[in-house]
């Protein structure tokens, strides 16, 4: 697994290319621990990420509560097929702002709640 990240409209764009399960969820949880600090706004572009385990899942709820927690926000987006059915299989999609496109991710910040 592999990811990028980069600043969009003050938003820190996380990209996540591959298969996010066991092998990397620790090490990939504890790099967004670090890069994420501080960081009030965020969104994961799911667009490349071709599968999921429950070990992902897992680091995805863990980054959504510390986030939560320090006062910042997690959306997903660009869920790609097969992940897809892991997430509504485990009911998961309930817990996360999902949207179809990154944009819409990035301009629902901007939207008034």
């Amino acid at each position: 697994m592999e990811y990028h990240c980069e600043i969009v409209d003050n938003v820190e764009k996380v990209s996540i290319e591959g298969r996010l399960v066991a092998a990397c969820s620790e090490e990939f949880k504890a790099e967004m621990f670090n890069k994420l600090a501080g960081q009030k706004k965020v969104v994961f572009d799911l667009s490349k990420m071709a599968h999921i385990d429950s070990a992902g899942l897992g680091v995805l709820v863990s980054i959504l509560q510390w986030l939560n927690a320090n006062g910042g926000i997690l959306k997903l987006a660009c869920i790609q097929p097969r992940p897809k059915i892991v997430f509504d299989i485990t009911h998961i999609s309930r817990v996360f702002e999902i949207y179809d496109t990154v944009e819409a991710a990035l301009a629902s910040f901007n939207t008034p709640a």
